[in-house]
């Protein structure tokens, strides 16, 4: 690495003399020798140049399609043979060039060298991913520090700035100037990132009895820095736990909504809810196969035609099970939770005969691929900021249809006081179907939630089954506001847990807290209002 910054130094000053033009031959013919000092100092040269033809030259380098014929270095660029130096063709081609080979340590020299040539491209697409690259490599990066300097004069993005002020300030950690060094320590401390964390910490490590760095304000300051992006990467670490937790509590909270609905209005343990969560699921799964072989050009819109088409499929389940079964056991618990449990095997057994015992494929669509990076340590996935956001969306349609429709106002009035709601004629068993109809579709789209962050099989929704329970009866029994805060509350909660105690720790530490907490406060966080017969 020394070795290169002198090289580079030494190109820098032929640059400033004028003499590159006239060593432009020797600087190519230096790349083909067999001197691994006169190649480095070739490939600097280049690099100094910071012109077209230099990123020419070591693009061809780099995939191996610079080559020697003769006493030229050309480029062989499929039929053609073009002068390395001019980018001429030669006619007649020469027969057999000789390719120019790297070993490990020039090619990583090289792809660097290439990196940072592209920080002065037009395109601010590419300028900003080879400074990424660059920042990924510390250690490359630190060799270019008069080509940094170029871009940073030339650079206005805003984004792609403050990456190269970063890439300048670790650069300047390899300067023999103390004052530099210490400015470059001062600098790095406004950073967030990991790798910038370690960087500094190799600063206090000791190489025999003496320190890796020598100046003693120097290693003072760097470990002012380290604190620093400690306490910064703590609170990335609490947000990233925060957002996981508010993204697992929608999740609980699609699956337990229209828990909350069926089990407030007809108090049915439906232990076949999880499984209704699996046919939203396989709902997804058949719209993606069907964009796939009739609308392959949009495919990426499966998941919004699923919505509507799980919903109506988990309904029509949920409405036929009440319809079949649930209805004849209304007032008799015990057989009403063993014949869903019956019902939720004979579920998963169909999904089996259907698609096969094996997990199927559902893939994020390319709008929910990817995430929003905040910090080098947190990054938040498109695809569970949807989800957060659809269930934020579900959950109004939900407030609105229980608040502002008459269907809503006769769902409520018969989870407050069943026989007082039929005397005054609202239709009772029609509102039970209804009623489990929604609940069911509810959990239909939560299965398409899940689809796009779980595996989709057969017995995907005996995992949720349980904590949609510990929702409903933690919130209160057919309290959507109890449902809401329950969800976000466990998920949170589990989340910091499973960091501090591991998942399955975390997972009895939660249920201990319910059945004290439902101890204490039976009708749960949120009571019914109005009047009960019991």
């Amino acid at each position: 690495m020394r070795r290169f910054l002198i090289s580079l130094g030494l190109a820098l000053s032929l640059c400033a003399s004028g003499a590159w033009a006239d060593a432009d031959p020797v600087a190519l013919k230096a790349l083909a020798s067999d001197d691994f000092d006169a190649r480095l100092g070739a490939i600097a040269t280049l690099v100094a140049a910071g012109d077209a033809d230099a990123r020419r030259i070591l693009t061809a380098l780099s995939d191996d399609a610079l080559a020697v014929a003769g006493e030229r270095v050309v480029i062989v660029a499929g039929e053609q043979v073009l002068d390395a130096a001019t980018g001429a063709a030669i006619k007649p081609a020469p027969a057999s060039p000789e390719s120019i080979s790297l070993n490990n340590s020039l090619r990583q020299q090289v792809n660097s060298a290439l990196a940072a040539l592209r920080l002065l491209s037009d395109d601010r697409a590419e300028r900003l991913a080879s400074a990424k690259s660059l920042l990924s490599d510390m250690g490359e990066g630190a060799t270019l520090l008069p080509l940094l300097d170029k871009a940073l004069k030339q650079e206005q993005d805003g984004e792609i700035k403050p990456i190269l002020v970063q890439l300048r300030a670790q650069a300047s950690l390899a300067s023999p100037d103390a004052a530099l060094r210490l400015q470059a320590v001062k600098d790095l401390s406004n950073s967030a990132s990991p790798a910038v964390k370690a960087l500094l910490l190799g600063l206090l490590e000791k190489q025999g009895d003496t320190f890796v760095e020598p100046d003693e304000k120097v290693r003072a300051e760097a470990q002012f820095a380290v604190k620093a992006i400690d306490s910064r990467l703590v609170w990335s670490d609490l947000s990233g736990r925060l957002f996981t937790g508010v993204s697992l509590g929608s999740i609980l909270l699609l699956a337990a909504l229209g828990l909350a609905i069926t089990y407030g209005v007809m108090g049915v343990i439906n232990m076949a809810h999880g499984e209704l969560l699996m046919v939203g699921a396989y709902s997804a799964y058949a719209m993606q196969g069907l964009f796939r072989s009739h609308l392959p050009d949009y495919v990426d819109y499966y998941v919004v035609a699923a919505v509507p088409v799980a919903f109506f499929a988990a309904a029509l389940v949920g409405m036929a099970m009440e319809r079949t079964v649930i209805r004849h056991l209304y007032g008799r618990p015990l057989e009403t939770l063993l014949a869903t449990w019956g019902l939720s095997l004979v579920l998963i057994q169909a999904a089996r005969l259907l698609f096969g015992a094996q997990n199927v494929e559902v893939a994020n669509p390319a709008w929910m691929s990817g995430g929003l990076q905040l910090a080098d340590n947190l990054s938040l996935p498109w695809n569970r900021l949807v989800i957060v956001a659809f269930s934020g969306f579900v959950l109004l349609l939900v407030w609105l249809m229980m608040n502002k429709t008459r269907l809503g106002m006769f769902v409520r009035a018969v989870t407050q006081n069943r026989p007082m709601a039929g005397c005054v004629g609202v239709p009772t068993a029609r509102i039970d179907t209804l009623a489990f109809g929604i609940g069911s579709g509810i959990a239909g789209l939560g299965g398409v939630a899940l689809s796009q962050i779980a595996n989709v099989g057969p017995d995907m929704g005996q995992g949720y089954i349980v904590d949609s329970f510990m929702v409903v009866v933690l919130g209160g029994v057919g309290q959507l506001a109890g449902a809401v805060w329950a969800a976000l509350g466990l998920g949170v909660v589990t989340k910091f847990l499973e960091g501090w105690a591991g998942a399955v720790i975390a997972k009895i530490l939660v249920l201990v807290f319910i059945i004290v907490f439902i101890q204490k406060r039976p009708q749960g966080l949120f009571a019914l209002k109005g009047r009960f017969v019991e």
